[in-house]
């Protein structure tokens, strides 16, 4: 949370007063609503940067009320509207280039945020986020900023069941449909250089950016931070919330189609450079995992921290510039 965006004092505050999951979603609605009042506050003055700042905030809080938290499928969907509709408001704010991709994906559609590097150039590369499980467009502008600091675009993508997609658009094991329908949607841009896209995703993310990857050739690199090599549900929210996302009542049958999202047969197919990195600390998915992702690819990399724990977060200084530096040289080369 803290390398997406949350202030830490925030969070200290907010987790101190929670005796029970069961709080979880409401206190980090109020805490989010105390930023989007300072960005209403801010915008009547004209101060639009800080309103940006603070509406950007709020909708990364918003993100995290309903990380994993079903207890009120009613509040959780309002919840969601709520992320994406206070982030759209709040970025164009402070990145002018901000724009909504709406991607038609029968029967529904799909959707990303689309930004462009300042002062980059007039057809500039850009690179795919994947979020995870659990984790949206909504929470990735801090990651973007990565990407965009070092001349890169970025589309950050809400494919099926994620985010507000996941509401019409069951999460699904060909994740490379929804890339290829995202590329085919922005092949006519003339601001987009669709010889140099890249991809990257964390957690399950990155697992859909492999599978994007191996089938679609219009990916130029692949990098990866954290995630398994076969998914399987650990923790009950985690299988709940795996559950509601695919659309399966069934335990048994959901346990079942989670050992679908796996690599077996896909690192084998991916012919672009592909980095993997991973924490050797990370006790949900062994580091191991990635090794053997990175050994089954033509071209694959691996970067193991030590010091490195879940999706690497507790070195998350050195993992996310080391995945932009890598991207950057890949694209551009």
């Amino acid at each position: 949370m803290l390398a997406h965006g949350v202030d830490h004092n925030d969070f200290v505050r907010v987790t101190a007063g929670l005796s029970s999951w069961a709080g979880w979603l409401e206190a980090w609605v109020a805490a989010g609503d105390v930023h989007r009042e300072l960005g209403d506050d801010a915008e009547r003055h004209g101060r639009q940067r800080t309103a940006g700042e603070s509406y950007v905030r709020a909708a990364v809080y918003y993100h995290f009320a309903k990380f994993l938290w079903l207890d009120d499928l009613t509040r959780y969907r309002k919840t969601v509207a709520l992320a994406v509709a206070t982030l759209r408001h709040g970025m164009p704010m402070l990145d002018p280039t901000f724009e909504r991709i709406e991607v038609p994906l029968p029967p529904a559609r799909a959707v990303a945020n689309l930004r462009r590097p300042a002062g980059g150039p007039s057809r500039a590369p850009f690179v795919v986020l994947v979020p995870g499980l659990d984790s949206t467009k909504e929470e990735f502008p801090a990651w973007e900023e990565w990407f965009l600091r070092r001349g890169l675009g970025t589309v950050s993508f809400d494919g099926p069941g994620q985010g507000e997609v996941g509401e019409a658009l069951p999460m699904r094991p060909d994740y490379e449909v929804a890339v290829s329908a995202l590329l085919d949607a922005l092949a006519t841009r003339t601001d987009l250089d669709l010889a140099r896209v890249g991809i990257s995703g964390v957690g399950l993310g990155n697992y859909y950016a492999a599978r994007a990857a191996a089938f679609e050739p219009r990916i130029k690199a692949v990098g990866v931070i954290g995630g398994p090599y076969t998914f399987k549900p650990g923790g009950e929210r985690t299988l709940r919330k795996f559950m509601y996302s695919a659309r399966i009542d069934d335990e048994a049958k959901a346990r079942e189609y989670a050992s679908t999202f796996t690599l077996a047969g896909v690192t084998s197919r991916i012919v672009q450079p592909y980095l993997v990195i991973h924490g050797k600390l990370d006790h949900t998915f062994p580091w191991q995992e990635a090794e053997r992702k990175a050994k089954e690819a033509r071209r694959g990399e691996l970067v193991v921290f030590p010091d490195g724990g879940g999706v690497c977060y507790s070195v998350d200084y050195k993992a996310k510039p080391l995945l932009a530096d890598w991207m950057k040289e890949k694209l551009e080369s």
